[in-house]
């Protein structure tokens, strides 16, 4: 089992508002390059959407609950289909979105039992609880060639170490993918 976590960053850093849902004054930032930038499975999951299983925040799954089930082509029927857990301490029903559960009781501890690769999109509290129990083994950003100067951080300052090893870069659209791997202890 591998955690994975999938993000749209900016040069800086910032992982906020990538779609301009929040209502942000800089919040868009990833949909101006346009759709072929983010449309589809521009983060190379691959089999491991097929066969994994989605854990999201609360404002994450609802606003994906909101944009995949009304949706349908090929990757949308893939979004739909993936199990997705979802931590939440105030959600209680998930079924407007197929397949969805919310977990019951800690975060850290669903991810560790769960058998299948797990896939970590958007919410930074989710992102970053696992970076603090030490379960990330992968990064996957698409990378934007744009520059905030002020929003949320993925790695946010005074965070703890982490050391990485890039498996990957590629061009995706007006982005670049890349991929990082924790390095072997």
């Amino acid at each position: 089992m591998s955690v994975i976590v999938i993000e749209f960053i900016t040069l800086d850093g910032i992982v906020s508002d990538p779609d301009g849902s929040a209502g942000t004054s800089t919040g868009g930032w990833a949909f101006r390059h346009g759709p072929e930038t983010v449309a589809g499975d521009k983060f190379r999951l691959g089999r491991t959407l097929d066969d994994g299983v989605m854990a999201l925040g609360r404002s994450t799954w609802q606003l994906f609950s909101r944009l995949w089930p009304g949706r349908d082509d090929p990757f949308a029927a893939r979004m739909n289909a993936v199990p997705k857990l979802v931590a939440s301490r105030t959600l209680t029903d998930a079924s407007a979105w197929a397949n969805s559960t919310v977990i019951d009781g800690d975060l850290v501890h669903a991810v560790k039992r769960e058998p299948r690769d797990v896939i970590i999109t958007g919410n930074l509290s989710v992102v970053r609880t696992l970076m603090a129990g030490d379960l990330i083994d992968e990064y996957r950003l698409l990378t934007f060639p744009t520059i905030l100067g002020g929003g949320e951080r993925l790695f946010p300052s005074g965070g703890s170490p982490a050391y990485l090893e890039c498996l990957s870069a590629e061009r995706v659209g007006a982005a670049v993918l890349t991929r990082y791997g924790r390095v072997a202890r």
